[in-house]
């Protein structure tokens, strides 16, 4: 059994050709009782043993709906910011508290929303989230004044911020070793896919309808979506393992999976010793995580830093070297771009490789790519390949870094490994943007500036490395005899 606490460790080191017959560390079994004998259904081994189902691809498609409008309502806010300042006669500076407050709901709604879904389920939590941030959002198209906005900006953050991580969390739980780190990443390109929609129907609808509608859209379409997982979304069935009195759910959810597996009257739940209790805030550090936590957090923390500071500066950056402003929209858009291809195409990569054998080069070349944005006389097509390059390495990491924590804590704490992951990363996304308004308000070159956005890629790079190092030492020392 000490090979089962770390299958997910060794298939994150080593891609997904490792044995099937190694046990998931928080894989659940059911006891199967026939001719005077017991044989176990491990809950884990037939997911990653059969093909992705009918049933599992439209728990899929239901939580990349969601994430999609999670995407659509972060970027809201910008959509409509300079209608909004037009209509109230407001400066743009006094949106900024309004951007603070959304960040800082997203920040709190992580980490709190995350320890409630390991402690009540991924999904009560991750369809109030959503229901609560739709509610949110209908709300703010009724807001009066600055004041009303920085309130419902937190509130629809707390919700938002409640989505991803569980959202990663039952996804995980639902899709086969061999397809995982793909299936989670392409949901999570549902984000950028919902930004983007985002900007292309409030283009629309702000001239037609006013910048409320906005927030009109953004509440009903989710508020919808809240609905149909309410009635369709099943709970994780790694989750319902540690519940009491969850045998006959349990034996409907994984007959939709895999019809041929008998499964009688005579099952019982039978949870390993490494599955056991409830998940706590605490146990990310227990049982030899404290490194490793730390680690996740501080690749996190370092990624979106880098993220958040190429996305809102690298724009404004362009116009200060000489750029037309429609090429620097260009820049901005093809970052994101390099992001949403990476993403698609990393993750087969990472399920075939494993995520080290991946991520290790991948923030060296993004180190490059974003020191080589600032080399001055650069030609502009060499540029905006830079530039994409850049957003795979940094933009497209970060979906595969979310993927990652899924795979290193178990169910019990899963949802919390992930919002605590990104919510320490939250705090790098409102530090990246600050930083680089202080270095150029200190008149510090373009190519300085890109030089100093490219350390922070190198430190995710000696991060990622050692990440690794740790997880392939304490794979090692659990194989060791008792």
């Amino acid at each position: 059994m000490r090979h089962a606490a770390n299958h997910d460790q060794q298939m994150a080191l080593t891609g997904s050709r490792m044995p099937m017959d190694q046990r998931l560390a928080d894989s659940a079994a059911l006891c199967e009782t026939s001719s005077g004998h017991s044989t176990l259904t491990d809950i884990a081994e037939v997911i990653n043993n059969h093909p992705l189902s009918a049933f599992q691809k439209r728990i899929m498609v239901l939580i990349g709906g969601v994430v999609v409008m999670d995407g659509f309502d972060v970027q809201a806010i910008g959509f409509v910011a300079p209608a909004l300042s037009q209509d109230w006669h407001i400066e743009p500076a006094a949106l900024g508290p309004i951007f603070g407050a959304g960040l800082l709901g997203m920040l709190i709604g992580s980490m709190l929303l995350s320890i409630l879904a390991d402690r009540f389920g991924r999904r009560p939590v991750l369809v109030g989230a959503t229901a609560f941030f739709s509610l949110c959002m209908l709300a703010t198209a009724a807001a009066a004044s600055v004041q009303h906005l920085v309130v419902l900006r937190f509130f629809t953050g707390l919700g938002i911020g409640g989505v991803m991580a569980n959202a990663v969390a039952l996804a995980s739980e639902y899709s086969p070793q061999r397809q995982r780190a793909s299936l989670l990443m392409w949901i999570s390109c549902g984000f950028t896919g919902g930004a983007i929609a985002g900007g292309l129907i409030s283009a629309i609808v702000i001239p037609l309808a006013g910048w409320r509608s906005v927030f009109l859209v953004g509440g009903i379409l989710p508020l919808g979506i809240a609905a149909v997982m309410y009635r369709h979304l099943p709970e994780s069935l790694l989750f319902l393992s540690l519940q009491e009195g969850s045998r006959g759910q349990l034996a409907q959810l994984l007959r939709r999976i895999a019809p041929e597996v008998d499964l009688s009257s005579g099952l019982h739940p039978a949870k390993p010793e490494q599955a056991q209790g409830r998940g706590s805030f605490l146990k990310l550090f227990r049982d030899g995580r404290s490194l490793m936590t730390l680690l996740l957090w501080l690749v996190s923390f370092a990624n979106l830093l880098n993220l958040f500071f190429l996305a809102n500066w690298l724009p404004l950056l362009s116009t200060r070297i000489g750029y037309s402003s429609t090429v620097a929209v260009m820049m901005g858009t093809n970052l994101q771009l390099g992001g949403l291809v990476g993403a698609i195409f990393l993750g087969p990569l990472i399920d075939r490789l494993g995520f080290y054998r991946v991520l290790v080069p991948l923030f060296v070349v993004a180190t490059l790519a974003v020191a080589a944005i600032g080399v001055p006389d650069l030609a502009l097509l060499l540029l905006l390949f830079v530039v994409f390059v850049a957003g795979v390495g940094i933009v497209g990491a970060q979906p595969a870094l979310n993927a990652l924590a899924s795979t290193l804590y178990p169910t019990e704490i899963r949802a919390t490994g992930v919002g605590w992951n990104l919510g320490v990363g939250r705090v790098g996304a409102i530090v990246g943007p600050v930083v680089a308004a202080q270095l150029v308000g200190l008149n510090w070159s373009t190519q300085s500036l890109f030089l100093a956005a490219a350390v922070p890629a190198s430190v995710s790079f000696v991060i990622i490395l050692g990440l690794a190092l740790v997880m392939r030492r304490k794979s090692s020392a659990a194989e060791q005899p008792a």
